[in-house]
């Protein structure tokens, strides 16, 4: 089997979960997925199947998510998943007081992500470290948001306000949550989180675990095939000669003028035949294809 799945994570259970039972239901050990969503957290969860996890890394990056922030509450995680560290309510609170404040989160921004990560510092998981009770410096890091568009408002002792997010990699919406409320004085928490687009697959186009063990006993189910997952990138087609040579990891000179030094493509033998990703280097003053991840699908 070589491909992807649109996983739509359920509540509850980890993304590691989740990659333990597709394995048990497709009966196979490589299996792996494409961006961590917290345990409380919803939606589109990438999966790679067999030799696609070597393709995980080139998927396109951006992400998209539905978020219900909680004000007036502050918690230890960001999330409902935490202890409440202090709690005001905020009945008055308006939608109009609130809105223009969204607008500080587009662009690009400088966010310190939640204490509660998986970020690595040291090689140990901050989340760790936290609840190891060890005193937790989170490095600032520099993130993208395309746009916030609101969706609902809630009024109410703790008003609750419904967005969706368009962002790139490393974005935290906890984190954004958390900020808002600090602008507020209030305090604020994500009380809800669905990912609606990952890795160029959507929410609408994904499937459940149930689904996947029913499809796959009924023998209906497809996976996504690499070709449609990675079309953002540019291919090039090689000779049968130039084939061989580069699933043997040599570098390949042909014309190559379209496509800029450093850029990532798609290498292909035949249109059906997917041989791996190479990269466009610079070598005595010309540019050659080097190979990045050579796929051997006839092997075994």
């Amino acid at each position: 089997m070589f491909g992807f799945i649109a996983l739509n994570k359920p509540s509850e259970i980890t993304s590691h979960d989740c990659v333990a039972r597709v394995r048990k239901i497709l009966k196979l050990r490589k299996v792996g997925h494409g961006g961590t969503l917290d345990p409380l957290a919803t939606g589109v969860l990438p999966i790679a199947v067999g030799k696609a996890t070597r393709l995980l890394q080139f998927l396109p990056e951006n992400k998209a998510y539905r978020a219900l922030i909680r004000l007036g509450v502050q918690t230890t995680t960001d999330d409902l998943q935490g202890e409440v560290i202090q709690s005001q309510s905020a009945p008055t609170l308006t939608l109009e007081q609130v809105e223009p404040l969204l607008r500080q989160f587009i662009g690009t921004i400088q966010q310190t992500p939640p204490i509660y990560s998986a970020i690595q510092r040291d090689g140990k998981r901050l989340y760790d470290l936290a609840r190891q009770g060890e005193t937790v410096e989170v490095p600032v890091r520099t993130v993208q948001v395309a746009h916030i568009n609101l969706v609902a408002w809630y009024p109410g002792e703790f008003p609750e306000l419904e967005i969706d997010i368009a962002c790139g990699p490393g974005t935290y919406i906890r984190a954004i949550a958390r900020d808002l409320g600090a602008m507020l004085n209030l305090g604020g928490t994500l009380a809800k989180l669905t990912r609606t687009e990952s890795c160029g697959m959507k929410l609408s186009e994904s499937i459940t675990l149930e689904q996947l063990k029913i499809e796959i006993d009924q023998g209906s189910f497809s996976l996504i095939s690499p070709d449609v997952a990675l079309q953002h990138l540019d291919q090039i087609l090689l000779s049968e000669i130039d084939g061989k040579r580069w699933l043997q990891g040599q570098r390949i000179a042909q014309d190559l003028s379209p496509l800029s030094v450093s850029e990532v493509v798609r290498v292909y033998q035949e249109e059906d035949n997917l041989l791996g990703i190479g990269t466009i280097v610079k070598f005595d003053n010309y540019q050659v294809l080097s190979p990045k991840i050579v796929l051997n699908l006839n092997a075994n």
